[in-house]
């Protein structure tokens, strides 16, 4: 799943230049994540970087973009062009069907 930046977010400038992906940025008015770089850091730390730090705990789960920690890791590998790290697997058996 992707994070959000709440409008509770304050500007404090904490969350941007943490986040290894650089998928968060100064919006029109507060800050945002694009969706389609955030790995929630799976692949960079074992905790989101940028809820770690925020504040006034402004970034919660997109409930708009679910994924799996493999997807994440997929999408870690399409960004950065290296492989997951050897302590975290991909697995590539499909999710069962809901």
């Amino acid at each position: 799943m992707a994070l959000w930046i709440t409008d509770e977010c304050i500007n404090c400038d904490v969350c941007e230049p943490e986040c290894p992906n650089e998928a968060i940025s100064m919006g029109p008015e507060i800050y945002q994540i694009d969706p389609h770089r955030c790995t929630e850091c799976v692949g960079h730390f074992d905790e989101p970087q940028c809820v770690q730090l925020c504040p006034v705990a402004c970034i919660p789960v997109n409930p708009e973009h679910v994924e799996t920690r493999d997807q994440l890791l997929v999408k870690y590998e399409r960004l950065t062009g290296r492989p997951a790290p050897s302590s975290v697997s991909v697995s590539t058996t499909p999710p069962p069907l809901a």
